[in-house]
């Protein structure tokens, strides 16, 4: 090898030796950097987000007059008469603790109309084991419907009996899905 291939190669290792100690500094600064971007980044739309949404909660409080109370009220209405019910009180029976039961319910209401995010959970998932058909859905309608009826001022019932057909129309297909049927969204169709 001739000497002057020898010298570059011989800086080439030298560079090389020294390569992956500078690149490593200089990535881990670069991913150091990143990473605080991100995060401030993250963290403006998380404020950004939890501001929109209080701005959307007080919106539907002041249009609607919703309160915790109210659903607490209506949950606790509803489901008495969906436990005394004799098509849906026997779907219902395997609640084993109706306190803990209607607390849940109570969230996931609260995170559906004003979006207080209380509720964490899969409502889905834990209502396809039951087998339920239309007729199911349609009682469920018709209690919620009338006890929102009876509880809420017309602009709290409306969004809540919106929001329960949006429900129950998703739970429906869902459930029709899983059974290898097909089903169309009929409840928003409702009079």
């Amino acid at each position: 090898m001739p000497a002057a291939q020898s010298r570059y190669l011989r800086r080439d290792k030298d560079v090389a030796a020294l390569w992956p100690d500078n690149v490593e500094r200089a990535v881990r600064g670069n991913n150091e950097r990143k990473t605080k971007d991100m995060s401030d980044r993250l963290k403006a739309e998380r404020e950004a987000a939890a501001t929109r949404r209080n701005l959307l909660t007080q919106d539907a409080i002041e249009r609607t007059g919703i309160t915790e109370e109210m659903i607490g009220e209506l949950v606790t209405r509803f489901y008495g008469r969906v436990r005394e019910d004799a098509l849906l009180g026997p779907v219902f029976a395997i609640v084993q603790n109706w306190d803990e039961h209607l607390a849940k319910l109570e969230d996931f209401w609260s995170s559906v109309v004003l979006m207080s995010g209380r509720y964490h959970g899969s409502p889905m998932r834990a209502h396809m084991p039951l087998s339920l058909v239309g007729d199911h859905f349609d009682r469920w309608l018709d209690l919620f419907e009338q006890t929102a009826r009876e509880v809420c001022p017309p602009p709290a019932a409306a969004l809540f009996i919106d929001k329960a057909r949006r429900i129950a129309d998703s739970f429906e297909m869902a459930s029709a899905s899983l059974a290898g049927r097909i089903a169309v969204p009929r409840h928003l169709l409702r009079p």
